[in-house]
């Protein structure tokens, strides 16, 4: 098959191919040349082609409220919620998913089942539980509870050992649940170490949620090199960040989207914290943005879920551009820095001969502005169109 008449979209260089046509064979890229060749022809009549989008920060499997979460609940019923999330976020032009923690892994059995040819859903590399301290944030959500060094070695080991790509942990408090706070540490730093000790030895890496700075200078110690959130980040602890080549994931989401979280039946004490940490949480980012820090797209919301207009991956990136990072580099938080961060770049990530053929097409210039990015008309995953908007010719 060829794609013809596109505009290719290069996230890194931030230059674009006009009147290219995309050679797509036995799922991968294969030619991208002027002139296309024999065979079934698809016409883009001059879409801007991007890479698939990568989101890195997920949770299908979450329950609202999340004190309705149910922690003994059957996991065939656990999947089939993160089934149709994952559906939603394919057609949402999402081809590839980290998810760090999920209730019963049910990232792992729904990755299984996409390798088995029963779910078309993106390509998943999950975390399957996180693990928390006794009292800490996550509990009462399935997480894994560890106390102590030795106790967070052995539950890193027995996720990796379940099929795990990474391993999740939360370092600090979170906004979620009353009462909590995100300034101080919650894991100790043997605590860190001794997970990335194990995370090591399988060659993976770490996710941190981490709130504030104290917390990410240990973990930065320690060897993590994954974080989330940032709510309250100094200029000092950014720098260093950048400096070390870290990858950050804002999700500015979770503080700028109360409709939507009263949509899904949060409690009010919840949306009432997300208003007030909104303009720490954005002063955040932004000394993260203005030190060069690495930043990646991830939503903790199902990324493919409808928010003013879009899906949330796609209303983060617009959160990510207000927060000073231009077009180029929000589009690359979720395509090609995203690939780097999971270690899959020879595969995904860029439109370029070899790739695995993962693929978005838009109306106007994503470089130019990222809402070009709400008009998602045409999706392919792999080679295969699981999506296709353009009008009938």
């Amino acid at each position: 098959m060829w794609l013809t008449d596109a505009r290719v979209v290069d996230v890194v260089t931030g230059e674009i191919r006009d009147g290219v046509s995309v050679e797509i064979s036995d799922g991968r890229i294969g030619a991208i040349s002027k002139q296309p060749g024999a065979g079934e022809r698809l016409g883009l009549d001059g879409r801007y082609l991007v890479p698939g989008l990568i989101s890195v920060h997920t949770h299908l499997s979450v329950v609202y409220p999340f004190s309705d979460t149910d922690e003994n609940e059957n996991p065939g019923l656990t999947v089939m919620r993160a089934y149709g999330r994952a559906q939603d976020a394919l057609r949402a032009g999402i081809t590839t998913i980290r998810c760090v923690h999920e209730l019963n892994r049910a990232d792992l059995l729904l990755a299984e089942a996409a390798r088995a040819g029963w779910a078309d859903v993106p390509r998943i590399v999950g975390a399957g539980r996180a693990i928390s301290v006794p009292g800490g944030h996550g509990v009462g959500q399935g997480s894994v509870i560890a106390d102590g060094p030795e106790a967070f070695r052995e539950a890193a080991l027995a996720e990796l050992d379940a099929g795990c790509a990474h391993i999740k942990v939360f370092i600090t408090g979170g906004i979620a649940n009353l009462g909590e706070t995100f300034d101080k540490p919650q894991m100790n730093q043997a605590e860190m170490q001794a997970t990335v000790d194990a995370a090591s030895a399988h060659d993976t890496y770490v996710v941190a949620h981490a709130a504030s700075s104290l917390a990410i200078n240990w973990a930065l110690d320690a060897g993590i090199r994954s974080f989330e959130h940032a709510y309250d980040l100094d200029a000092d602890t950014a720098g260093r960040m950048a400096t070390e080549g870290v990858f950050l994931t804002p999700t500015l989401c979770v503080t700028s989207s109360q409709e939507w979280m009263r949509w899904k039946g949060f409690e009010e004490f919840q949306i009432e914290t997300s208003l007030e940490v909104h303009p720490t949480h954005l002063a955040s980012i932004r000394r993260a943005v203005a030190a060069g820090v690495t930043m990646v797209n991830g939503t903790d919301y199902p990324p493919g879920d409808p928010i003013g207009g879009t899906s949330v991956a796609v209303y983060e990136m617009g959160l990510m551009e207000g927060a000073g990072l231009r077009p180029q580099l929000a589009l690359a938080g979720a395509t090609s820095n995203a690939a780097r961060l999971l270690g899959m770049e020879s595969d995904i990530g860029t439109v370029e001969e070899g790739k695995v053929a993962d693929l978005v097409a838009v109306e106007e210039n994503p470089l130019a502005d990222v809402a070009a990015m709400r008009d998602i008309s045409f999706v392919m995953q792999a080679g295969r169109v699981v999506r296709d908007d353009r009008p009938a010719s």
